[in-house]
């Protein structure tokens, strides 16, 4: 593979001349600086997620149609898509009786002859002369009768070519794509050997074979890119940030440890055994704690605050919601840290303080702070993330989330984090999952009011859409399902609650004041009700397999069996493997190969990059770039243009 991760490395490459990194540099140019495209063309590119050159170049073809093969023009089929090179006849305007106007002319060639028709192209008459010589490439159909081409592509090159295809939007044809991004890439012939011979095989290959092996190179490019400023990001928290060391007094965790009433997993102690070795650091730890619901993330986070207590520093823990705010209060409250809790309506001090957004309160009046805990950081915004970094003199930071990413991916998103995953769920009974069509609906509810057990539903939307008429709202269906299950009392949960009246509805929940929960998602998160063992999901090929997963997640907490019921009108090898897998990095991993990255994570949630060239079967090539990463990174400082790149963003868009 003769990509960046080879060339970048050896310092004697051709690659670091200044001249390639001044072209390197006009990559990133508006579009309008491209000769032919003016503010009008660049808002039709704009709408393609093309901003600049570097855009426009890596804008690449989703197909791409062979025009090598040359037919015979008197001997062509209706039907065929094919090429023809041969001396056209003059162009003549035609204008019929309902207002149409056809351009027609003839093109002959050794074989014979074969009309050629088009349609509303008044232009053509000046563009061709009697005699030329011209490749058209199109589709033949009857016209008056005879086989006919019809609406051809042109080119007074006849030359048989692979012709690339572009995705297109209005206003902008594929071959005005190709035309602009072939000129972009004759006017910049040094464009550096980072790209120019890798973009020339994919936009002018000059053989298919040649595509896959280009296309890999460019993405394993962006992928190191990635990675370097990545590491980079790292390097600068760990040399420009001054942070607490903690001493970690190892007998009284191997204590706190024993007072447990539970024995911790392995991948727990290695999880305990990262974060100690980071908390002892003199840089901040900026460490990602990723594992399933129920996995154990809270205890080992529970660890990580009593190191911080013990060294005379307070733990914020920050939560998305009030409902997982006070789950969390009672989860470290229960293992025996002093904890507080603040909320919009309330606060309580302590070594530790759980809340929500509150906590970023500046009227709040905080001790030392040496460790913050983000729970499901994507629910957060930068801008709260970053205060609560800020929060105390570089505190340790530790990010936890229940949402499965695979290590590849979570590499890609958290690249500049240190991970450790939670792999197991101990004492946990795999629940049974089952996907159920629409016809079997009936007899679903007939089982489930034999089980005698809490339910939890969840609905997609709160209220009914007037473009989803067939998608479940919560509220439609409370009041259904009040009349089908009349003997039971239902509660409803939803985001537009205060949240006083949610507190109130899962404390009924809780105490089996309501059998039935109907909800909306809201419950994927900090709602633990161990007596509630079968969870109804409606419209569940709305929802993503990590979301699926974690919804599934909110029963199973006991040691009674609990099941999962998946409702969906349409048949899907998606939504089965929930009835086999039980593992959410199994899961993840299918879900990301079956649907991508941005669609599952959210490009704006999770800050994932916005890929031109990478998909998921380059995310193998991951680990490669990060190795080829490392090696460069101590070089970066000589490479100052290289380095502006990765700095700036300015080949990899964030």
């Amino acid at each position: 593979m003769d990509s960046l991760g080879h060339r970048l490395i050896t310092s004697s490459h051709p690659r670091h001349s200044p001249a390639i990194y001044h072209s390197l540099m006009n990559l990133t140019s508006p579009v309008t600086s491209i000769s032919g495209v003016g503010t009008i063309m660049a808002r039709k590119l704009a709408k393609l997620d093309i901003h600049t050159v570097f855009d426009l170049l890596y804008h690449l073809p989703f197909r791409y149609e062979d025009r090598r093969l040359v037919s015979p023009a008197a001997r062509v089929q209706v039907g065929e898509t094919l090429t023809v090179i041969g001396h056209i006849s003059a162009v003549t305007n035609i204008f019929t009786k309902n207002g149409k106007r056809l351009q027609t002319a003839t093109l002959t060639d050794d074989s014979g002859t074969l009309p050629v028709i088009w349609f509303n192209q008044m232009y053509l008459s000046r563009v061709f002369e009697t005699g030329d010589v011209v490749s058209l490439y199109g589709k033949v159909d009857f016209f008056n009768r005879k086989p006919t081409l019809i609406s051809p592509e042109y080119d007074f090159s006849t030359q048989a070519k692979i012709i690339p295809v572009y995705p297109e939007t209005a206003g902008l044809s594929s071959k005005w794509l190709r035309t602009k991004i072939q000129s972009v890439l004759a006017s910049l012939p040094d464009i550096s050997p980072l790209h120019a011979q890798s973009l020339n095989q994919v936009h002018l290959p000059n053989s298919l074979e040649v595509v896959e092996p280009a296309r890999q190179d460019l993405a394993f490019d962006e992928l190191l890119l990635l990675q370097t400023r990545a590491l980079l990001h790292r390097r600068k928290w760990q040399t420009t940030r001054l942070a607490h060391p903690f001493a970690v007094d190892q007998e009284k965790v191997l204590q706190f440890v024993a007072s447990l009433p539970f024995v911790l997993t392995p991948s727990q102690n290695q999880a305990i055994k990262e974060i100690l070795s980071d908390l002892s650091q003199p840089y901040p730890m900026n460490r990602l704690l990723e594992g399933d619901v129920g996995s154990g993330k809270t205890v080992v986070a529970a660890i990580a605050a009593y190191i911080a207590h013990l060294n005379g520093f307070q733990t914020l823990l920050l939560a998305p919601t009030q409902i997982l705010a006070h789950q969390h209060f009672q989860t470290l409250t229960a293992l025996g840290l002093k904890t507080g809790l603040v909320t919009a309506s309330s606060k309580t001090l302590g070594t530790v303080l759980v809340g929500t957004h509150a906590l970023l309160s500046k009227s709040l009046q905080l001790n030392k702070v040496g460790l913050v805990v983000i729970d499901e950081q994507h629910r957060f915004g930068v801008t709260q993330r970053s205060l609560a970094a800020a929060k105390g003199d570089s505190p340790h930071i530790l990010t936890m989330t229940a949402t499965p990413i695979p290590r590849t991916v979570a590499l890609t998103l958290y690249g500049d984090l240190d991970l450790s995953i939670l792999d197991s769920v101990p004492g946990r009974i795999p629940i049974k999952t089952w996907v159920v069509p629409e016809e079997k609906r009936t007899a679903a509810y007939e089982w489930i009011k034999k089980q005698n057990t809490q339910v939890f539903i969840v609905c997609p939307f709160i209220e009914e859409s007037e473009t989803l008429t067939s998608v479940k709202s919560a509220k439609a269906e409370f009041e259904r399902l009040k009349d089908i299950f009349s003997e039971l009392k239902l509660g409803l949960l939803h985001g537009k609650l205060k949240a006083k009246d949610k507190e109130q509805v899962i404390a009924k929940f809780r105490a089996g004041e309501y059998h039935m929960l109907v909800a909306t998602p809201v419950v994927e998160v900090g709602i633990d009700i161990p007596s509630a063992t079968i969870m109804v999901i409606e419209g569940a090929e709305r929802f993503g397999l990590a979301q699926l997963h974690q919804l599934r997640g909110r029963v199973g907490r006991s040691d009674v069996q609990s099941y999962c019921l998946l409702f969906s009108d349409i048949p899907s090898p998606r939504l089965k493997s929930l009835e086999t897998h039980h593992s959410g990095a199994e899961l993840a991993e299918i879900d990301l190969k079956l649907r991508g990255a941005g669609d599952i994570y959210g490009t704006s949630q999770h800050g994932i990059p916005n890929f031109k060239v990478a998909k998921y079967a380059d995310f193998s090539l991951i680990p490669t770039a990060l190795a080829a990463a490392v090696k460069l990174l101590p070089d970066l400082d000589k490479l100052p243009l290289l380095k502006d790149l990765v700095e700036t963003d300015k080949i990899i868009p964030a």
